[in-house]
């Protein structure tokens, strides 16, 4: 399975990845800025999602999302 960001480039396990929109985390009232970077991504069964820990929360992004 290839995992893709929003640019087309191929995403793996421990990269390090930005934000391409402002967010708004469902259940809170955090909202995740543009260019926030992400540090140690970890890749789902699904290619649409990757799993990351985000101001010591552990959320779900959708690649469309972000880029390398």
């Amino acid at each position: 399975m290839i995992v893709k960001d929003a640019n087309n480039n191929e995403l793996k396990d421990g990269d390090t990845v930005k934000l391409i929109k402002d967010l708004k985390l469902k259940g809170t009232s955090t909202t995740l800025k543009r260019g926030t970077t992400v540090k140690n991504i970890r890749l789902t069964d699904s290619e649409s999602e990757i799993d990351c820990r985000v101001n010591k929360m552990s959320i779900v992004l959708k690649t469309e999302f972000v880029k390398k």
